[in-house]
């Protein structure tokens, strides 16, 4: 029996769940699932004289979790704002003031009354509401009959199995005052009209083929000016038309049973599109709080038809399905999911397409992914059943004569383009659903569409990188993501020059491959569940397994600096290459530095006295290796070692080397070392007093050197040379005997055996 129907009696109605006729195909079902019963509750609004505004007091009221304001005339549309609070159950704070979107918009057939968008509240029990009219509304005055419903979907688990339903309704027509301390009446689930709907003939098919695509849309408006709606009646005799494969992959959907529908308020057989093909998908938000939980969306759902039925006098939940932020589907209005059921989601324009609401508000706030990809997959798999194009447009007929969000109009029987994946605001005068979610519709059709987008490998491991270019031994692993959710993916293919490597499910973002020697291009095949095919840029891999060469071995060389026992200063020379690309060179002993690719000389320290090993180790970006390395030893020798001639005396300080140093102003004095080795350093005492001194190497005069510094300076290796291989050499240093600096300080020679 549906809220149209009711008469002024108590009527007692026995259901026997799981007896509807029509098909549950496709559903996703919970184990032995029960209803849940809602409750409702009503209080009328107190009107002005002037009929411009109204109100409800602050109140106590049973809990609720949804509210709507509704009236009296269905045909009627509020314009201006409508606000509610509510006191929380839990807290016992008052919320702000939520606005309630002004009417359904969704054109069904036989309503009993109009009204806003329901609003889930939370578990609540006091109500507060205000009301004003707006510039633009059909009247100036507000509409007769403004009642606040208060919705309890029923807290019980959706789970276990109970024997038929049973409920007594009651339908007295309530007495209103119009005074703000009106207590708030009990409806018993139930909707109170304020006038009795008219037995006028339904607009619901009731013969066993569907009318002609050329007869009225079904879903044109029925009521009569005054308000006035259609006696729906059940019809066991509607045909139920096929449910066409579809060329995409169905998700999954949680059935009525399964969130708690209570079949018994809404016995009506389901109509059909009369064309029996969907041409649409429109997109909604639910226009209420997006506060609620994952575990409490159930709840919502069972809010919303209780609302549209009981107190709206609906034949049904208006939209096809629901999908929550956390994004699970829900099925709406009964008669199959897989059927092209007609709901009453979109004024004039429910015979051709089908609804898909998202539960919450989405004026400024984006909606979850998770929402938005089962939006997607809905609407790819309805429209696939179709052979529509997500990212097309399509024809529909208006019902009705209407206007949008934008101002554009149209007279009944208009024929209008629309995207096929579109939002309500495109075929009526609201900001459903919401700016947030519109802005995002591109992005929904792409999904529903494809191909996969934002394709791009990320990296490669196992290889080097220089540039833009890899370089492996043989074996990779390619990582890669895409912006296009997993669930509307088939697989990933991996292509190496082109041809298939290797295939992988749609959740993976890496594969492997083992590469032939030789320069490659790599790249990720995506395969939209459509079968629409994306490719990433290809990533350029060279396998090779040639190592580096040392084309210089390393050498060392003694080099200027200070000197003592634990730390003579030395270079270290090389030069490594590759024939692909040279990645690093490294020092692993006797201390671990790393050096760039064109890097060829580094300074350090080598302890007097002991041989050390300086090895290296060659990488290229595959990751081959080649190793060298080079020994040395230095060694200091005293002043006292030397062949001396001339005039030369000892210094004695704990900062010479050995704590003794040769001193001379004589000219022409030498001190002459012999050694056998690669590289030698003569090593001095400076200041700013210091003469000048020749040197000559095998007997042949090499340098002048000057000793002068403005700071004072102690074992500085000053002067040094380096044979290409270890020999017997001998060095002389000479006094030049400088006009007013003369002398020289002396403290022994250092070479590298």
């Amino acid at each position: 029996m549906t809220a149209a129907a009711v008469g002024a009696a108590t009527v007692g109605v026995l259901v026997f769940q799981g007896a509807t006729g029509y098909p549950e195909s496709g559903i996703q079902h919970d184990r032995k699932p029960a209803p849940v019963k809602p409750h409702a509750r009503t209080a009328q609004l107190a009107t002005s004289d002037d009929g411009l505004s109204a109100s409800l007091a602050q109140r106590e009221a049973d809990p609720f979790s949804m509210v709507g304001v509704t009236w009296t005339d269905p045909s009627m549309r509020v314009t201006g704002k409508v606000e509610v609070r509510t006191r929380s159950t839990k807290s016992g704070q008052w919320s702000n003031w939520l606005q309630l979107e002004g009417d359904t918009g969704q054109g069904e057939s036989g309503a009993a009354r109009g009204g806003t968008e329901p609003a889930w509240v939370g578990s609540s029990n006091g109500v507060e509401a205000r009301m004003r009219a707006g510039d633009g509304a059909t009247s100036a005055r507000l509409p007769a009959g403004l009642r606040l419903d208060m919705i309890d979907p029923g807290s019980g688990k959706v789970t276990g199995i109970e024997p038929a339903a049973f409920a007594v309704e009651e339908t007295t027509q309530p007495t209103p005052t119009g005074s703000p301390s009106e207590a708030v009446e009990p409806s018993q689930g139930t909707t109170t009209p304020e006038a009795s709907p008219s037995s006028e003939t339904p607009t619901e098919p009731a013969t066993s083929e569907p009318p002609a695509a050329s007869e009225t849309p079904s879903d044109s408006p029925s009521q009569s000016p005054s308000g006035s709606a259609a006696t729906v009646s059940p019809t066991p005799t509607v045909s139920v038309p096929p449910a066409p494969p579809s060329t995409m992959p169905q998700p999954p959907v949680t059935s009525r049973a399964g969130w708690g529908a209570d079949e018994s308020i809404s016995p009506e057989e389901p109509g059909y599109l009369p064309g029996g093909k969907v041409k649409a998908v429109v997109v909604h938000h639910t226009a209420e709080s997006n506060s609620y939980t994952c575990e409490q969306a159930p709840a919502v759902v069972r809010g919303i038809y209780a609302y549209h039925v009981k107190q709206l006098g609906w034949k049904d939940l208006g939209y096809n399905f629901l999908v929550d932020k956390c994004g699970t589907i829900y099925e709406g209005r009964k008669g199959g999911v897989d059927r092209p059921v007609m709901g009453a989601h979109a004024y004039g324009f429910n015979s051709e397409t089908t609804g898909i609401s998202v539960l919450g508000t989405y004026t400024d706030t984006a909606p979850s992914q998770a929402a938005m990809t089962s939006v997607a997959r809905i609407a790819a798999w309805k429209l696939g059943q179709y052979g529509v194009d997500p990212t097309g447009t399509t024809t529909l007929t208006a019902g009705a004569g209407g206007r949008n969000y934008s101002g554009k109009t149209w007279a009944g029987g208009a024929r209008l383009s629309f995207p096929t994946v579109h939002g309500h605001r495109d075929s009526y005068n609201t900001q459903c659903p919401g700016n947030a979610l519109y802005t995002q519709l591109g992005t929904l059709r792409s999904w529903t569409a494809g191909p996969v987008t934002g394709l791009a490998i990320k990296s490669i491991t196992g290889a080097g990188v220089s540039g833009t270019t890899y370089y492996t031994k043989a074996s990779v692993t390619v990582n890669w993501s895409a912006t296009t959710p997993t669930s509307l993916i088939s697989r990933y293919e991996l292509l190496v020059d082109g041809k298939l490597a290797a295939t992988t499910a749609d959740t993976a973002t890496s594969a492997k491959a083992t590469l032939a020697a030789g320069s490659h291009k790599i790249s990720v095949r995506a395969v939209h569940q459509s079968g629409k095919t994306a490719i990433s840029t290809a990533a350029t891999v060279i396998a090779e397994t040639t190592a580096p060469t040392f084309t210089t071995k390393p050498s060392l060389a003694l080099r200027t600096g200070t000197v003592n026992t634990a730390a003579a200063p030395i270079t270290l020379k090389w030069r490594a290459t590759d024939s692909a690309s040279l990645k690093e060179v490294r020092l692993t002993a006797p201390v671990a530095k790393t050096y760039g690719p064109t890097t060829t000389s580094a300074t350090h320290t080598a302890k007097s006295g002991e041989a050390a090993a300086w090895k290296m180790t060659a990488y290229d970006r595959a990751g081959n290796t080649a190793t060298a390395s080079v020994t040395g030893t230095p060694a200091i020798l005293q002043e006292t070692s030397a062949t001396r001639s001339g005039t030369w005396s000892t210094r004695s300080s704990g900062s010479y080397l050995g704590g003794k140093s040769y001193s001379s102003s004589s000219k022409n004095a030498s001190l002459t070392w012999t050694f056998t080795g690669r590289s030698a350093a003569w090593v001095v005492s400076r200041a700013s007093g210091s003469g000048q001194a020749y040197v000559y190497v095998d007997g042949v005069k090499a340098a002048v050197v000057d000793l002068k510094s403005s700071t004072t300076k102690y074992r500085d290796a000053i002067w040094t040379k380096t044979w290409t291989t270890s020999a017997k050499h001998a060095i002389k240093i000479v006094v030049v005997g400088t006009k007013g600096r003369p002398t020289i300080t002396t403290d022994g020679l250092v070479y590298l055996k």
